[in-house]
């Protein structure tokens, strides 16, 4: 049991520590203006790595900026609630190594995707055209930067089943 949630809890916490770390407002802000190279794998790999942005407040006035500081705050967070609890009933049958690997990278895959989806109707004008939009955006972070939160629950080990 210990094993469990030892896999679960390090592919939230690797999780959480990149969408606090690289979707932040400062990061965001400076990826935007400095990675805009667009024959640069780098710079195309850091703008990923932002995808899940959210800020403590908007950059611009007006409702159209709440909706979208809303949806995006929302996002990040559903992104490691969904991961976690993805984790959790599925690292059951998991122990970590590869397939822990596994385990952490669709989990991100698949709960970027279902919190990009649900958020995707909070903005203005919404549309399921959009909304499926958005979550091929959210499975692509999943697919590009999940392998890290893979490699973090690879690792982990418990000290008993």
């Amino acid at each position: 049991m210990a094993k469990n949630r030892t896999v679960a809890g390090a592919g939230t916490l690797a999780t959480a520590a990149l969408v606090l770390l690289f979707g932040n407002q400062p990061m965001t802000e400076w990826v935007g203006n400095h990675a805009t190279n667009p024959d640069s794998a780098w710079d195309w790999f850091l703008r990923t790595l932002t995808w899940p942005r959210w800020a403590v407040g908007p950059t611009d006035g007006g409702g159209d900026a709440m909706r979208r500081l809303l949806a995006d705050d929302l996002r990040a967070i559903l992104l490691v609630a969904f991961v976690a609890i993805i984790l959790a009933v599925v690292a059951k049958t998991v122990s970590g190594g590869v397939g822990g690997f596994f385990l952490g990278w669709s989990a991100v895959v698949f709960g970027s995707a279902l919190a990009a989806f649900l958020t995707a109707f909070i903005v203005s004008n919404p549309s399921i055209l959009n909304a499926f939009q958005v979550a091929a955006a959210g499975s692509a972070y999943g697919l590009f930067v999940g392998w890290i939160v893979g490699a973090v629950t690879a690792g982990a080990k418990g000290t008993g089943s």
